[in-house]
């Protein structure tokens, strides 16, 4: 029906020769949206004018028609679908769906500004914005525009590279995937582990700390073998860090007692950052290597490959203490996308985040003195940021691993270690597969346990 304000009665323009699936036919029609550059016409579901089209869904005839198009406009959509919802696509484009739509378009550029359709409860009506194709598949949408968007349907994120979701669970009885036969220099034994990295092999990357080794274990191994066996200049005295290179095969090494940085490559030992008490490891996507110094309570990033300078200052840097500008005894760290840095605190209990080029971090866990209620840390080690931004932090002397979210005033306990013999006893580092399988390095039980992820 179309009415005039003000008007008594209104005139029929659509349909009125009954319910059917004839082209002078419609069944249960319940949202249109109008083109004409010289009117506007409001739907009851969005409350913007909107310009293009008249377009009306027509869900029990499973067809969109199309009255008073212009031949020179004409767009074919086919829908075959019983619930979907779209979003206005300026500046991203979001689309929902539970019955794993199939949509087919095609479309011309034309001019005129993207509005926006919304249906309710059947039918998604998808009007496309100027120099924008929209091309769909059964499994994910994707969005070509200026700026590329890529979502994935009946999924609660964007594609990531770990599996990790912000309503995962993990089981609490762990497994033991290395050590766990007692202290000792046998090679199914580990000595106080400290940083573990797993490869997208589910290879561990174990430091031995006790005895100054790294230790590699190989899926589903019953023991380890040892990859660094340095002499002379080369052994490692009271390491606490490893990262892994699997593009070169290389790992670099935080030999904290002999205060450097060494890398491994190929048994070619380079030493490459002299004079610093080393503690965490990190890299970012550009390339950069972080390492947190135990004694100068700062964090300094250098470019790799480039170490014969001092580094710059990346967090802490202001001598020894709580405030935010300050750092006190920092142990392992990590790199976001954005370069933020997040760095365990350790004798301040808590987990500081400094932004790129900041000059003051923020907490983001802990921060409320030594203890175990859930708004605090006690010394905490291992800290890994997934992609939705919660962080995960090894709980050392609570003997946990907590999770939490930037801007909560308290974090969740995901496993409770309780310090016994057969949980958890002062973990220390973390890591997670691309199963989203968490990885810790429990320190004083000589071991590193697996806690697999609730699917």
């Amino acid at each position: 029906m179309r009415w005039c304000e003000g008007k008594q009665e209104g005139e029929i323009v659509v349909g009125g020769n009954g319910l059917g699936n004839q082209p002078n036919q419609l069944s249960r029609p319940h949202e249109l949206q109008s083109t004409s550059p010289r009117k506007q016409v409001t739907s009851t579901v969005s409350p913007k004018p909107t310009l293009g089209k008249l377009l009306k869904s027509n869900y029990q005839n499973m067809e969109c028609q199309k009255p008073f198009i212009d031949t020179n406009e004409q767009e074919d959509i086919e829908l075959a679908s019983k619930r979907a919802t779209a979003y206005d696509a300026s500046p991203e484009y979001k689309s929902e769906s539970e019955d794993k739509n199939n949509i087919r378009r095609s479309t011309r550029q034309e001019t005129g500004s993207l509005i926006t359709i919304i249906s309710i409860t059947i039918w998604a009506i998808f009007i496309k914005k100027p120099d924008t194709t929209i091309n769909t598949t059964t499994a994910k949408i994707d969005i070509s525009t200026t700026e590329t968007t890529m979502l994935t349907i009946l999924t609660n994120s964007y594609t990531t590279t770990k599996n990790v979701s912000k309503f995962n669970k993990w089981k609490q009885n762990g497994i033991t995937v290395a050590g766990g036969n007692g202290e000792g220099l046998q090679l199914n034994q580990v000595n106080w582990p400290r940083g573990i990295f797993v490869d997208k092999n589910k290879n561990i990357f174990i430091v031995d700390w006790m005895y100054g080794r790294i230790v590699e274990w190989k899926y589903n191994a019953t023991e380890g073998q040892i990859i660094t066996s340095g002499k002379g200049m080369y052994d490692l005295n009271r390491p606490t860090d490893v990262i892994v290179d699997q593009h070169n095969h290389s790992i670099i090494i935080a030999d904290n007692e002999n205060r450097r940085v060494i890398q491994w490559f190929n048994q070619t030992q380079q030493i490459l950052i002299k004079n610093i008490g080393c503690y965490g490891l990190a890299r970012d996507k550009n390339g950069f290597l972080y390492v947190s110094d135990w004694y100068k309570n700062e964090v300094r990033r250098w470019k790799m490959g480039e170490y014969n300078n001092e580094g710059t200052v990346v967090a802490g840097g202001n001598g020894q203490g709580h405030q935010l500008k300050q750092l006190y005894r920092p142990t392992f760290i990590f790199v976001d996308e954005e370069q933020c840095v997040y760095v365990s605190d350790f004798n301040n209990h808590r987990v500081m985040k400094w932004r790129k080029d900041a000059k003051e971090g923020t907490i983001v866990a802990g921060g409320n003195g030594q203890g175990k209620n859930l708004n605090q840390l006690s010394n905490p080690q291992g800290v890994i940021v997934d992609h939705f931004g919660y962080i995960y932090v090894a709980d050392c002397n609570n003997h946990r691993i907590m999770r939490w979210r930037d801007g909560k005033e308290e974090g969740e306990i995901i496993v409770d270690g309780k310090g016994d013999k057969n949980q958890l006893y002062c973990p220390t580092g973390l890591s997670f597969d691309d199963e989203g399988n968490l990885y810790v390095a429990d320190v004083v039980n000589d071991r590193v346990e697996k806690f697999e992820i609730i699917l």
